[in-house]
């Protein structure tokens, strides 16, 4: 019998594969992905933000515990179990010296990249990267990998794992670990989640998916349904703006548009709803995506001027460019008068100081809703550039509830062999809101977390069963 079964194949489930193997346990580890999109949204992810008390290799200054905390109590208001928080947060500080141990390489951030030098360590090369060198580890490490194998069912004995079912397929273990991902992909439990709004309208709809298609949430389901405790709300994820004309699946990171602090957003009234400088954008981009999905038609309009080229990321697809404000709104297909009215009252409104977009400067509006606190500054000068935006979801927060073991609990108690990693736990950290790189430094951790402790109940439930085997023996050679 295999002694830990891991499900799912991204960074988490790969963590937790790799540390139960070098703990000595007998792995097999199941991607429901055929082998080239293995990974999951792991592949699309770019950093870790890490803790720091002083300047190590690629992060400079320091980002010192106490500070990553309440940039992560800022994002979630509050909607986050501290103690599984500071967790993941201390263990940010020193998983990098493993990770390069199995493989993976680290960069300083490129120019431009949101301003997280001292707070988040890039992959060289991406998750691609970090998923290809994991899976490159396992496998010399004696990790079984199967692709193509969906788990739709767990066999439970009360809160005891039994076996995983795969179709008619039955695969025991002595401990396993859940790391399947959310259910941003199954467009029917967002399209419930969300529901109907007040206009009539079924927001889901119109939403893309940044990451994988395979993320279903089959198992997310079915665990709920067999008495798991769950946490979170299932309408909260990690959703950006994004290029509308994206694809559905697997745009990741180069669709996300970088320039809203930098210019104004309108919907499809031409209307501003938000402040685009709030905050820093590594702390304010994942709201952006929701802001989008609760306007008309789930759609919004990102527009600068040419003073904000090259102070972003530029995306994948080029912005619509216009020579002047009213040529815009009609390539953007936007009511001219509305659209002009809007940017002539956000210009008036400006107060510029002086401009500084890697601090929180003075430039800002007045008499204007919704005001601009940070970085405004008027849109008047030619070329003009429009980006079309849609919800780009890519993971939801609706999880299972653990402990600091990682654990599975069932009515408020800990499964003694069933543990859970990435995003089927991450909404025990992120009630709401997200900052950049913060989802792999908690896949990272309780992905860690999980594959060590399942190779101790594997080593337990191993041991005891030999003790009952010695036993039973002796019975028989004394009867």
């Amino acid at each position: 019998m295999i002694d830990v079964l891991v499900i799912g194949g991204g960074n988490a489930a790969l963590c937790a594969a790799l540390m139960a193997r070098e703990a000595g346990a007998s792995v097999m580890l199941l991607e429901a992905a055929p082998r080239e999109w293995r990974g999951g949204n792991s592949s699309h992810t770019r950093n870790l933000r890490c803790m720091h008390d002083a300047p190590q290799d690629v992060l400079v200054d320091a980002y010192p515990e106490e500070e990553y905390w309440q940039d992560l109590l800022k994002v979630t208001g509050g909607l986050t179990d501290e103690t599984l928080a500071r967790l993941a947060i201390r263990a940010s500080s020193t998983c990098r010296d493993w990770m390069r141990s199995h493989g993976v390489h680290f960069q300083p951030p490129l120019s431009g990249a949101l301003h997280v030098a001292r707070t988040n360590a890039f992959f060289m090369g991406g998750g691609k990267a970090l998923v290809n060198a994991y899976y490159r580890s396992a496998e010399r490490l004696g990790v079984q990998i199967r692709y193509n194998a969906p788990v739709d069912a767990i066999e439970l004995d009360g809160s005891r794992f039994v076996a995983a079912r795969i179709g008619g397929e039955r695969i025991e273990a002595r401990a396993c670990v859940l790391a399947a991902g959310g259910f941003e992909s199954n467009r029917e439990w967002l399209r419930e989640a969300w529901g109907q709004n007040e206009r009539g309208e079924w927001p889901a709809d119109n939403f893309l998916i940044r990451g994988t298609r395979f993320n279903m949430g089959v198992l997310l389901k079915h665990m709920i349904a067999q008495g798991a405790d769950a946490i979170g709300d299932p309408s909260q994820s990690h959703c950006v703006a994004i290029d509308a004309r994206a694809p559905l699946y697997d745009g990741g990171i180069c669709t996300r548009i970088d320039c809203v602090s930098l210019g104004v957003v309108l919907n499809a009234k031409a209307e501003r709803f938000y402040d685009e400088g709030e905050d820093f954008w590594p702390k304010r981009y994942a709201i952006w995506g929701r802001l989008v999905a609760q306007q008309p038609q789930q759609i919004g309009y990102s527009i600068i001027d040419a003073k904000a080229v090259g102070r972003f990321m530029p995306p994948v697809f080029p912005g619509v460019k216009a020579d002047t404000l009213p040529e815009l709104a009609r390539k953007l297909g936007l009511d001219e008068a509305t659209f002009i009215r809007t940017i002539n009252e956000y210009n008036a409104a400006c107060r510029v100081g002086k401009f500084d977009h890697t601090t929180l400067d003075d430039c800002h509006t007045e008499g204007v809703t919704p005001a601009k606190t940070h970085w405004a500054r008027p849109i008047d000068t030619a070329p003009f550039f429009g980006y079309a935006l849609r919800p780009g979801i890519t993971f939801t927060y609706l999880g299972l509830k653990v402990n600091q073991e990682a654990a599975a609990h069932f009515g408020g108690k800990p499964s003694q062999n069933l543990f859970v990693a990435g995003e089927m736990m991450a909404g025990n950290v992120l009630g709401k809101g997200y900052t950049a790189g913060v989802g792999m430094a908690i896949g990272t951790a309780f992905g860690r977390i999980a594959g060590t402790q399942a190779a101790r109940a594997a080593h337990t439930a191993r041991h005891a069963g030999a003790a009952i085997q010695a036993s039973r023996e002796e019975e028989h050679a004394t009867s």
